[in-house]
């Protein structure tokens, strides 16, 4: 599953950050929230999509939660775009 991630918008910092974004399989754009927690217990993510979303993506023949599972992957692991002007360092504390 050919999955990508783009970052809309991020609000925060490394405690807590809520991003905003799309990402795209096959072609198709879907639109996807996050909330990005560090610190204590390591780096988790929890990404929300519509049920819309959801049904789409299951008329389209996709697990929901492999997908969710291969979105949040994505974003823990920075494989993602950013909007210019926008670096990871940008919501990182020192």
């Amino acid at each position: 599953m050919d999955l990508k991630v783009h970052i809309n918008n991020i609000h925060g910092s490394q405690m807590a950050a809520k991003i905003t974004g799309k990402f795209t399989l096959d072609s198709n754009e879907f639109r996807f929230n996050a909330i990005a927690f560090g610190r204590i217990g390591g780096q988790n993510i929890g990404a929300n999509i519509s049920k819309t979303t959801e049904k789409e993506l299951e008329k389209l023949g996709y697990d929901v939660e492999e997908v969710i599972i291969l979105l949040q992957k994505n974003l823990l692991q920075g494989d993602l775009t950013l909007p210019e002007g926008l670096t990871k360092e940008s919501f990182v504390d020192d």
